[in-house]
């Protein structure tokens, strides 16, 4: 098994799960200015900083002069049809062919354009990469976000708080295991099947056909 933690320029985790995520993450990869961030983290926590294995992005957030000092780790993508996480994305999946987990830091909070972006953005990399049995998913201190393309059974818990978005309006998704049913949700606005609980230890979601949807939990 083979985890990777992609940090991002968001709030940075304080609490215990996400933390042990990029504490025992095999690799670290940083997106542009995030890594004054987890540099600092490192001093406060271990007593020295401690780098990260790149940082990916257009360099647009990170001072020149620490371009200069990291210039041995850096890997420069100008292009902008794609933000810092999704090319951060591509050199995990280049650069790590056994990967097995990349949890994905740092990419919500103090904006709320960027958040909203972010989380969208899980979807459609079922569709930019083979992700194939990788699990990718977002955590932050206050949930864990992760997409979803076909019908699935969710080992979450009893009592977990849940969302499902969905951009398909097309799709049905008949539930088994949460406190209000979505069988009958009409997925033509964000709000409709959100703040949901788990009744029972393991929901079972069935898709209509193979789309995209996203699962917060918290």
């Amino acid at each position: 098994m083979t985890s990777i933690v992609i940090l991002c320029d968001g709030e940075f985790p304080r609490k215990a799960y996400p933390l042990y995520l990029l504490d025992s993450a095999d690799a670290v990869v940083c997106c542009d200015g995030s890594v004054l961030k987890y540099l600092r983290y490192g001093k406060r926590r271990f007593g020295e900083e401690r780098m990260p294995e790149a940082i990916v992005g257009d360099m647009d957030t990170l001072p020149k002069s620490w371009q200069d000092r990291l210039a041995s780790i850096i890997v420069h993508e100008s292009e902008q049809d794609y933000n810092d996480l999704t090319k951060a994305m591509r050199y995990v999946l280049a650069k790590h062919p056994d990967v097995t987990e990349i949890h994905i830091l740092g990419a919500t909070g103090r904006r709320e354009d960027h958040t909203i972006g972010n989380l969208g953005l899980l979807m459609e990399y079922t569709r930019l990469f083979e992700l194939g049995d990788i699990r990718v998913e977002m955590v932050s201190d206050y949930s864990t976000a992760f997409a979803i393309t076909d019908s699935c059974e969710l080992h979450l818990g009893k009592g977990r708080r849940v969302s499902v978005f969905s951009p398909d309006n097309s799709l049905t998704i008949k539930s088994k295991g949460l406190q209000w049913p979505t069988d009958a949700v009409v997925f033509d606005a964000w709000w409709p099947a959100t703040l949901n609980r788990a009744v029972d230890d393991v929901v079972k979601l069935t898709f209509s056909h193979p789309s995209r949807a996203l699962v917060v939990v918290d």
